[in-house]
């Protein structure tokens, strides 16, 4: 098979217990990791970096976003390329659904 094709990717989601950030693979190649994120309403990744481009991309929710200490309101639809080092984080202000695709080719 030449692709890869997942018809709802959020059902691969367990329901996200209370206070808790829940991850799945959901795709990996030589050039690209993804991964579906779904975090309880007030969970927060803090500031940190990533090694690889990346890309957000916001399926549910609302978020809190902070990209080089410039901060944003994500809501479903929010699409976000990042270089690799940029310093960014996110606090969630209801339960969230996100993809992050890894840039490492």
């Amino acid at each position: 098979m030449s692709y890869t094709m997942i018809e709802n990717v959020t059902i691969t989601l367990p329901d996200i217990p209370a206070e808790s950030i829940v991850s799945r693979k959901t795709f990996s190649s030589d050039h690209i990791k993804v991964t579906l994120f779904g975090f309880a309403p007030g969970e927060e990744l803090t500031e940190h970096t990533a090694a690889y481009p990346a890309i957000l991309h916001f399926l549910s929710g609302e978020a809190s976003l902070t990209l080089e200490g410039n901060e944003f309101t994500a809501v479903p639809g929010t699409w976000v390329h990042m270089p690799a080092h940029l310093p960014h984080s996110l606090a969630a202000k209801t339960a969230v659904t996100m993809l992050l695709y890894l840039i490492t080719a």
